[in-house]
């Protein structure tokens, strides 16, 4: 009885248990649109994020940026490159340059956004416009895609090309 009762314990723990561990990366660039906007949008920042079943941490830096960051926050898309909804806000510093860091709990569908590159970092600052034509403001933003190694500046990358839209079968 008592061996019974353990192997269903056991079993029950890894069906359970969190998914494991991944790590994610974006390098965080503006999106200036027009001689104007270039005034106002500017700067660089990068931003890695690891999941531990449903927790998702991220932590990043940015600077350069031609006035003070006043929010930071974790949005949806559709799919990669489109702007979308806010789903969390990030602690930032209220500098030009400085971190941002934040610790979230997903659910399943944002779980399954991130696996498939739809999550995006965004920092908005003071010089940023309230909203463009096309969607909402923005200084920096960056797409979270699974963790990769950069080739450097003139080098050919090497491997396959990542689209996480279409890296379907494995779910």
């Amino acid at each position: 009885m008592t061996f019974k009762f353990g192997m269903l314990a056991l079993v029950a723990g890894l069906i359970a248990a969190p998914a494991f561990a991944a790590d994610y990366q974006t390098n965080l660039g503006p999106m200036p649109l027009d001689d104007e906007t270039k005034t106002v949008i500017g700067g660089r920042g990068e931003v890695t994020a690891t999941t531990d079943g449903n927790t998702l941490t991220v932590k990043g830096t940015f600077r350069d940026m031609p006035s003070s960051a006043t929010e930071a926050s974790i949005h949806t898309s559709p799919v990669a490159g489109v702007p979308g909804a806010q789903i969390f806000t990030l602690d930032v510093t209220k500098a030009s340059s400085g971190t941002i860091s934040g610790t979230i709990k997903l659910t399943g569908a944002q779980a399954q956004a991130l696996r498939t590159g739809k999550l995006y970092v965004q920092i908005n600052s003071e010089k940023a416009p309230d909203e463009y034509p096309w969607g909402p403001k923005g200084t920096l933003w960056g797409w979270l895609f699974p963790k990769y190694t950069y080739a450097g500046p003139g080098v050919p990358q090497q491997d396959h090309w990542f689209l996480p839209q279409y890296d379907v079968p494995s779910r």
